[in-house]
């Protein structure tokens, strides 16, 4: 039976109905023949399942409970093109990662290459490009695979840090939710996992990426986690894909990253200036200042989700060769914390850090925006945040 057959006379509910939700309608509207689409926005509670067939969830929304009633665009889509799919997942370098992949694959490869996920359009809008020649790089976020009953036939699984304890509660559960991209492979499949990451039971031949024993690569980006993250692609382009490796480091070098991770926006007044407002977590910050070669400043702060900021105040202390700025709800916990840091300066905003960062640095040092916290709550997302950086800079 087609696998969209499931569908037909059937009664559909969509949970959440922002632009995966307003996607999942159109396309079952326009590729099956359900007896009803309807959607609903509110909490679990109030969720009227029991008068539905199939329930779509959108991610993001929380939900404790598993019944089978439940599904996922991303779980569709999966079941439809596993067998072709690359998923990336960790908690940092999953967009960097998943377009270097992309970039080289299509590059390197006399086939079609997608790249979707948290890039791009939904995944289901891209269900009639797809073809059995295709290779698709899907970028997954804990909560898409959060509930996944399939998994991809190429699994990347980064590395594993605090995150996204305001949805999850513990660490423990957010990896959980990200284990998905592995825990229904089988022996057919492939797993390429980082050496942070807890070993997780799979029937996948599994590839660990050691960060002692990495090849070194030519890239246009700057820092040692995206030599990691090259690593991942490398590994998956030779051994699963046979592509030579002179290819895959000629595919490097014109790889030019993307927008608020660790972007050059330009200097003023002989000051760089660099967006990395995609960092919301402490590791992240301290890749920042690692990687610009004349980082002098870091921004810092923004939502408290109460993850735990030693790692990084221990680093603050132990560093007073740079200025630190700190702002909003996350930046004053760190500020008092450390308290009397003579090189920590404490802001309300991000515009009274971007003037405090311009008096503090000098012509030939660099100012990084890297806040180690989410942006909700002062921003829309975390590219309005870098916007809105590029623009007090006035760049």
């Amino acid at each position: 039976m087609n696998i969209l057959d499931r569908f037909t006379d059937k009664r559909i509910l969509i949970w959440g109905y922002g632009r995966e939700g307003k996607t999942t309608e159109k396309f079952l509207l326009t590729h099956t023949k359900p007896l009803e689409v309807q959607h609903f926005e509110g909490p679990f509670s109030d969720l009227p399942a029991e008068g539905f067939d199939i329930v779509f969830k959108s991610p993001g929304i929380v939900m404790e409970e598993e019944d089978p009633k439940f599904t996922s665009m991303t779980e569709l889509f999966l079941e439809l093109f596993a067998d072709r799919t690359i998923g990336v997942t960790g908690t940092k370098g999953k967009s960097t990662t998943s377009s270097l992949l992309y970039h080289c694959l299509s590059r390197c490869l006399d086939r079609k290459v997608i790249l979707l996920g948290n890039i791009g359009l939904p995944c289901l809008d891209y269900y009639d490009e797809i073809d059995e020649d295709t290779v698709v790089v899907f970028e997954l976020s804990c909560h898409q695979l959060a509930h996944t009953k399939v998994s991809p036939h190429i699994a990347v699984f980064l590395n594993l840090f605090e995150e996204h304890l305001d949805y999850y509660g513990t660490v423990e559960k957010y990896f959980k939710a990200k284990t998905n991209i592995t825990t229904h492979q089988t022996e057919k499949d492939f797993f390429f996992v980082g050496e942070n990451v807890p070993k997780i039971p799979t029937l996948a031949s599994v590839t660990r990426i050691d960060k002692d024993s990495l090849k070194d690569f030519e890239l246009s980006i700057p820092g040692s986690h995206n030599i990691y993250n090259a690593n991942f692609v490398y590994r998956i382009a030779k051994d699963v894909f046979g592509i030579q490796e002179k290819a895959i480091e000629e595919s490097f070098k014109s790889f030019t990253g993307l927008r608020h991770r660790l972007e050059h926006i330009g200097a003023l007044d002989g000051v760089d200036f660099y967006d990395d407002s995609i960092s919301t977590i402490p590791e992240a910050a301290i890749a920042a200042l690692g990687s610009v070669k004349n980082a002098k400043t870091v921004i810092l702060g923004g939502m408290d989700r109460g993850i735990n900021y030693d790692i990084l105040i221990n680093y603050i202390m132990d560093h007073p060769e740079y200025n630190y700025i700190l702002a909003y709800a996350s930046g004053k916990r760190i500020f008092e914390a450390i308290g009397g840091c003579p090189q920590c300066t404490y802001v309300p905003e991000l515009k009274d850090a971007v003037e405090a960062a311009r008096k503090l640095t000098k012509p030939g040092e660099a100012v990084i925006l890297s806040p180690a916290a989410a942006s909700y709550g002062y921003f829309k997302n975390f590219e309005e945040r870098g916007d809105k950086f590029k623009e007090y800079v006035g760049l």
